[in-house]
C-alpha cells in the first residue's frame, strides 16, 4: 500500500468517525449538543482536523442525512420485498418508514428537518436522497391509481407519513393510535 493510499484510508476513517460520533451524540442528547468542540474532544482530534473534513456542523448534519437516507432506503426495500401484494407492500413501506423515524430520531431530523446544506427535489440532489425517494416510489407507484402521477402520489403519501412522525413525536397525536392511522393512510390513499 502506498503512502497516499494509507493517508486516504486514514482520512476516510476519520470522516466516518466524525459522522458516527455526531450521530451518536445527537441521538443521545439532541443536535444542540453537537458542536465542533465536543466532537473534537470525543474523537480525540483537534478542531482544525475536524474542519479539514467538514466546514462546520451544517456539513456534518448533511453527512449524517446522506448516511441515514441510505439506511432508510434499505429498510424500506427490505420491508417491501418481504411483503406479498401491493397493499401489503404499501403497509410494509409505511411501517418501515415510521419505525426508522422512531428508532433514529436525530438521523430523521438530519434528513428532513435540519439544514444540512443538501438540495432536495433538484438536479443536484445527492444520490442517497434520490435513492431514498426512489425506494418509496418503487412501491407507491404501483398503488397510485390510474391517471395519478406516481411521483406526485409518492410525495403526498410521504408528506402524510412525515406528518404522522412529526405530530406523534411532538405529542400532538397519541402514539397508541399510530398503527390505526397508518392503516387509514394506506386504505384511503392507495388505489387498491
Amino acid at each position: 500500500m502506498s503512502v497516499q493510499e494509507r493517508k486516504e484510508r486514514e482520512r476516510a476513517g476519520r470522516e466516518r468517525l466524525i459522522v458516527a460520533t455526531a450521530r451518536e451524540l445527537a441521538e443521545q442528547q439532541g443536535w444542540d449538543a453537537v458542536t465542533t468542540r465536543r466532537l473534537a474532544e470525543r474523537i480525540e482530534y483537534s478542531q482544525p482536523v475536524l474542519y479539514s473534513h467538514f466546514r462546520g456542523k451544517r456539513e456534518i448534519i448533511g453527512a449524517v442525512a446522506l448516511e441515514g437516507a441510505t439506511e432508510m432506503a434499505a429498510a424500506v426495500r427490505a420491508a417491501t420485498s418481504a411483503a406479498d401484494g401491493p397493499r401489503a407492500r404499501a403497509t410494509a413501506l409505511a411501517r418501515a418508514y415510521l419505525d426508522f423515524a422512531a428508532r433514529n430520531p436525530a438521523v430523521y431530523d438530519a434528513i428532513f428537518q435540519l439544514d444540512g446544506g443538501l438540495a432536495y427535489a433538484r438536479e443536484d440532489t445527492p444520490e442517497p436522497l434520490k435513492d431514498a425517494f426512489a425506494a418509496l416510489l418503487e412501491t407507491l407507484g404501483e398503488v397510485a391509481g390510474e391517471g395519478v402521477h406516481p411521483g406526485l402520489f409518492t410525495e403526498t403519501f410521504w408528506a402524510a407519513l412525515h406528518g404522522l412522525v412529526t405530530l406523534t413525536r411532538a405529542r400532538r397525536l397519541p402514539p397508541e393510535h399510530t398503527e390505526a392511522r397508518m392503516g387509514l393512510l394506506v386504505d384511503r390513499l392507495a388505489a387498491l
